[in-house]
C-alpha cells in the first residue's frame, strides 16, 4: 500500500475507532447518556442545527474575530519579531519583558481589555491580537536568530549588503519556523475566542456551547466541539498550504531530500 493511501486511511480510521468505541460505550452503560450523548444523536443534532443555520451564523461570527484578530497581531509580532532577530540590543532590552507577559493567560486580562475596548467586537478581537502577537514573536526572534552562521558567513563573504543580507539569507533561513509560530498562533486564537465567548458575547461558538451547557442540550454542545475541531483541522491546512506556497522549497515542513523516516 502507498504512503499516501495508508497515511490517509491511518487519519480517518482513528477518529472512526473512537467514535465506535464511544458508541459501544453509551449502549453498555459505561458512559452516562445524560453527560455523553450517543454519537449517532450527536450527528442528528448537528445535522439538524447545520439545516436552519444555527452552527453557520455563530461559526461566521467566531471566525470573523478570529481572524481580525489574528491578522493585527499576527503583522505586529511579525515585524515586531524581526526587530528583535536582527538588532541585539533591541533584542536584550525586550526579550525579558516579552517572556514575563507571555506567560500571563490571555483570559485572565479579559476583564482589563474590555474595560478598556468595551463589551462590543474590538475587545474579542484586541484579546485574541494580544494572543497572538507574543507567540508569533518569541517565534520570529527565535527563527531570525537561529539561522545557520554558516549562511550568513557566505552572504559576507559574497559581499551582500544588509538589506541583501536580510532579503536573500535571514529570511529565507527563518520562514520555516516562523510559519510553525502562525500555526501555533492561529490554534491558540480559537481557544482564547472560545473562552472569551463563554463570557462576553451573544453570538459565536463558545457562546453556543455555553448556552447549551446552561440548557441541558449536551447534544447541542457536542455538536459545538464538532465545529471547534473542524475549525481548528482547517486552519492548520490553510497555514500549511500557504507555507507551502511561500516556501516552494520545503515538503512537510521538512527540506525535499531531507526527508529521514517513510516507515
Amino acid at each position: 500500500m502507498s504512503d499516501p493511501r495508508r497515511d490517509r486511511m491511518l487519519a480517518l480510521g482513528a477518529p472512526v475507532f473512537l467514535v465506535g468505541l464511544w458508541e459501544v460505550a453509551i449502549q453498555t452503560g459505561v458512559l452516562d447518556a445524560r453527560f455523553f450523548p450517543p454519537p449517532s444523536l450527536v450527528v442528528l443534532t448537528f445535522w439538524r442545527l447545520l439545516a436552519d443555520g444555527t452552527l453557520a451564523a455563530h461559526t461566521a461570527a467566531s471566525v470573523t474575530r478570529v481572524l481580525a484578530g489574528f491578522a493585527i497581531g499576527a503583522a505586529a509580532g511579525l515585524v515586531a519579531g524581526l526587530a528583535m532577530g536582527t538588532v541585539r540590543s533591541l533584542r536584550v532590552a525586550l526579550e525579558p519583558t516579552i517572556s514575563a507577559l507571555y506567560v500571563i493567560p490571555k483570559v485572565a486580562i479579559l476583564p482589563l481589555v474590555m474595560l478598556i475596548f468595551g463589551l462590543g467586537e474590538a475587545s474579542k478581537i484586541a484579546i485574541i491580537a494580544i494572543a497572538t502577537f507574543f507567540i508569533v514573536v518569541i517565534n520570529t526572534t527565535a527563527a531570525v536568530v537561529g539561522v545557520e552562521p554558516l549562511y550568513i558567513e557566505a552572504g559576507r563573504a559574497f559581499g551582500a549588503r544588509r538589506l541583501q543580507m536580510f532579503a536573500h539569507i535571514i529570511l529565507p533561513g527563518a520562514l520555516p519556523a516562523i510559519f510553525t509560530g502562525m500555526r501555533l498562533a492561529l490554534g491558540t486564537a480559537l481557544i482564547v475566542i472560545i473562552a472569551a465567548e463563554f463570557v462576553a458575547a451573544k453570538d459565536g461558538i463558545g457562546y453556543f456551547i455555553w448556552f447549551a451547557w446552561n440548557t441541558l442540550r449536551p447534544e447541542e454542545m457536542f455538536a459545538g466541539f464538532i465545529v471547534i475541531g473542524a475549525l481548528g483541522v482547517l486552519s492548520y491546512e490553510a497555514v500549511r498550504r500557504i507555507g507551502h506556497r511561500v516556501m516552494p522549497w520545503m515538503e512537510d515542513d521538512r527540506p525535499r531530500g531531507g526527508r529521514i523516516d517513510h516507515g
